[in-house]
């Protein structure tokens, strides 16, 4: 998947990602979900949360497998128990915008032995929360204070040591429920400090506000809550995509 998402961004060609919540797995509804991804393709399924309290991971992960098998499912831990070989990869996340060890180093030594045996191919990224105008689950639970929405240069910095850390992965995630996105300064700040893939979440209700992130930089966006509300943002969304890919392969 790192020479995949590598690959996309040397031809210019952005991505979308679904993140799904495995506290909110419901099949019927999922169905119609896989259902419209059959006619609005997605390049990644997301897996995870903040919190992860049920025992519906693997069920989730089961039902992608079996309706989508031609779409990769990486995870999208919170703890070192969400490890599951079921899936094809996990975005083995550094909290680098935090100063909470746990997430900077903690969970990882949990997670080191099974992750070694589990097979899953590993995306070592660092993950950094932005303020997106509330606290967020993924703030309160990890004890951390985010980015702030108006400091690109200390977003620029932060991803630039993680670059010379070894992380081959930069995400800038405004958070579940975020009031605004991350702002196009800041996305375009960090495209220019680092070489990795760049991943951008959280806020993105809007095709318009979409195709902005990809257009400021990011190389793949993640859409999720909205789209239990709206599943016709879907296809605003892959359009979206599909027209700022048209823009960077004509610049």
């Amino acid at each position: 998947m790192l020479d995949t998402l590598a690959g996309l961004r040397l031809r210019g060609r952005k991505a979308l990602a679904v993140l799904l919540d495995p506290d909110d797995f419901e099949p019927v509804r999922l169905r119609q979900l896989l259902h419209l991804t059959q006619q609005h393709p997605v390049d990644f399924f997301l897996v995870g949360g903040s919190l992860v309290l049920t025992e519906h991971q693997a069920a989730l992960i089961a039902l992608l497998k079996a309706e989508a098998p031609q779409v990769p499912v990486l995870l999208f831990p919170s703890h070192a128990l969400h490890v599951d070989p079921s899936a094809d990869g996990i975005l083995l996340l550094s909290l680098i915008s935090g100063r909470n060890p746990d997430f900077l180093i903690g969970q990882h030594v949990v997670a080191a032995p099974r992750l070694r045996q589990s097979g899953l191919q590993l995306l070592p990224t660092g993950y950094m929360l932005v303020d997106s105008g509330r606290p967020t689950t993924a703030s309160y639970i990890s004890g951390t204070a985010p980015l702030p929405h108006d400091k690109p240069g200390i977003a620029a910095a932060t991803a630039m040591a993680g670059e010379q850390l070894g992380l081959r992965l930069m995400y800038l995630d405004g958070g579940s429920g975020a009031q605004y996105p991350v702002s196009a300064a800041m996305i375009r700040a960090v495209r220019a400090a680092v070489d990795t893939p760049l991943i951008v979440g959280g806020g993105l209700n809007t095709g318009e506000k979409v195709y902005a992130a990809l257009a400021a930089g990011a190389d793949l966006v993640v859409v999720g809550n909205h789209l239990e509300r709206a599943p016709g943002f879907l296809a605003d969304a892959v359009a979206a995509v599909r027209e700022a890919s048209i823009s960077q392969s004509v610049k």
